[in-house]
């Protein structure tokens, strides 16, 4: 009868072998979670970079299409990216530019010194036999003047304050009737903006604007000198920016034509303009002075006196990134919208 021999080197040997594939197996999970976080961060970052290079170009191309900053070499755009890339670098692969269509895509890679672009080293994926993983992404922006959105002051201007007098000197916007009227500027019967009116616009309800769209005809005019209801954070606003010595901008709608009387008024819209508030003057207010920034000390010769109520500023060129707005071609009225597309 044979005897079964039991050897302890075979059981030592079976060890090491599932202790070989276990370190395999374990180093693959290592090499997962390590280099898997590592890239997962640096696309975070090259995503960053793209977005804010695309939106970059397109405030540039908003400004001034003929900028070596809105081209497909734009400097812009690897400033931006690098600046968002916590070692200081990224490669940006592309800039696809469509003037016409005022859109711009960036599409960026990873960079490390010495580094071939838009790759980058792993650390425990190198014991797998992998050295590097490519990593990229890509943003997209868009530009263009606004044609339909939410003003945040119920009042529209003719457009002969604006036309020509864009990044102009201070003017004075009249919403009533008065000495100070320019009768020559598409304006009414007796000097104001809607006969029988104040000339604000109908306003949603509880909001001190309304929602404008330029394809048709926003109806309303309210009679009476003080301020419009519900604005009271607005001017709040304006008061504590002029305070800081900073400049509010709002974007007003542009009338070319009026029709009807009073509150049956429909005014003929034409585009939105950047105007930037120096002061104003209005009858009552409930909050925020009435009258705020409207002496000679502030606003020269356009100081509104008398009869006068009406706000004092001047249009400038102003690019939003407000998203709540439908944009379309870009017109001479100075303002124009920046914003994420993907």
């Amino acid at each position: 009868m044979r005897r079964l021999i039991h050897s302890e080197d075979d059981e030592r040997g079976a060890v090491s072998v599932i202790a070989a594939l276990l370190l395999v197996a374990l180093l693959g999970f290592t090499a997962i979670v390590v280099d898997a976080g590592m890239l997962y961060a640096e696309k975070a970052q090259l995503q960053n970079g793209a977005d804010a290079a695309a939106l970059a170009v397109a405030q540039e191309c908003a400004r001034n299409l003929s900028s070596t900053s809105c081209s497909t070499v734009s400097p812009l755009a690897g400033s931006f990216a690098n600046a968002n890339a916590n070692d200081g670098l990224s490669n940006v692969q592309s800039i696809v530019l469509a003037k016409a269509a005022g859109n711009v895509t960036v599409t960026t890679g990873a960079q490390e010194a010495g580094g071939e672009s838009n790759r980058i080293s792993l650390s425990f994926a190198r014991i797998l036999g992998i050295d590097s993983a490519e990593v990229g992404t890509s943003a997209s922006a868009q530009w263009g003047s606004p044609i339909a959105g939410r003003t945040v002051f119920p009042a529209a201007f003719s457009i002969c304050q604006v036309e020509g007098q864009v990044d102009g000197g201070l003017q004075r916007l009249g919403l009533h009737g008065g000495s100070y009227a320019n009768p020559s500027c598409n304006y009414g019967p007796s000097g104001t903006t809607v006969a029988g009116g104040f000339g604000w616009l109908a306003q949603d309800a509880g909001q001190c604007g309304g929602y404008i769209d330029l394809a048709t005809q926003e109806g309303g005019s309210a009679p009476g000198n003080s301020e419009p209801p519900n604005c009271t954070a607005v001017f709040n606003k304006w008061l504590t920016d002029l305070t800081a010595g900073r400049h509010p901008t709002v974007l007003l709608p542009v009338f070319d034509r009026v029709t009807g009387t009073g509150s049956g008024a429909v005014y003929g819209l034409k585009a939105f303009a950047a105007f930037e508030v120096a002061g104003w003057k209005f009858t009552g207010g409930s909050s925020a002075p009435a009258v705020f920034h409207n002496t000679s000390t502030d606003v020269g010769a356009q100081a509104c006196t008398g009869d006068c109520r009406g706000i004092i500023g001047r249009f400038v060129r102003y690019v939003s990134l407000d998203e709540g707005y439908t944009l379309g071609p870009v017109d001479a009225y100075g303002a124009t919208v920046v914003r994420m597309t993907h």
